[in-house]
């Protein structure tokens, strides 16, 4: 069965992350909220967890899903070797609509795809999305929308496009923008831009000094 909570009141909120963690649990998908777009989300850790999220999106498991975390620490304890360039973007950009690409830890016993020695992390500025993490620990996001489709901007075009695949819907209203995060790959010496997003690549350049980064886009 699907729910869908609005968390407009502190009752409604609760009841909302009680489901949803319950959800979680059980290796379900739920649609929650963050500060770009809507996203559908699973835990890592749970069997069969990723597999509902991959079957509700229709797609294959080659692309990795991005994990979101609640905070730099637990963002740090799944990374390996963190370069301090990539530290320095989580410091500066987080919470925010920047996701880093990094190392995985090799003895993490997860799901996030076929990538497993890579993980992006991000953390979002969204207060549902952080509350709901610090419940949860890491969690599987993908944003809430089928192949090329637009991603979801309120609970009713996730809904639209993902239906009963997913059993818990968390609705705190219109997302406050309409574009995904920006995504850099920090693992190796260069930074490379992957995806540009509400994040903008000067913004990037401005901290890191990484000019070549504003030559591979058009800003």
């Amino acid at each position: 069965m699907t729910i869908v909570v609005k968390m407009s009141s502190e009752a409604e909120r609760n009841r909302g992350f009680v489901a949803a963690k319950a959800a979680l649990l059980r290796g379900q998908c739920i649609v929650m909220p963050t500060d770009t777009v809507y996203g559908i989300a699973a835990n890592p850790f749970v069997p069969k967890g990723m597999d509902s999220l991959f079957a509700a999106k229709k797609r294959d498991r080659e692309m990795s899903v991005p994990v979101f975390v609640p905070n730099l620490d637990a963002a740090i304890a799944l990374t390996y070797n963190l370069s301090d360039q990539a530290k320095l973007l989580m410091q500066k950009f987080w919470p925010g609509a920047l996701t880093v690409i990094t190392a995985a830890h090799p003895t993490l016993k997860w799901d996030l795809g076929e990538s497993a020695a890579m993980v992006a992390l991000r953390i979002p500025m969204q207060r549902t999305a952080l509350q709901l993490l610090t419940e949860t620990g890491p969690l599987g996001v993908s944003s809430a929308n089928l192949g090329s489709n637009p991603a979801a901007t309120n609970i009713e075009a996730a809904q639209d496009q993902l239906g009963s695949s997913v059993a818990v819907y968390l609705d705190a209203g219109p997302s406050a923008g309409d574009q995904q995060s920006t995504i850099i790959d920090a693992s190796k010496a260069k930074l490379r831009v992957v995806r540009v997003g509400a994040l903008a690549i000067s913004d990037i350049v401005e901290v890191t000094g990484a000019t070549e980064l504003l030559e591979a886009v058009d800003e």
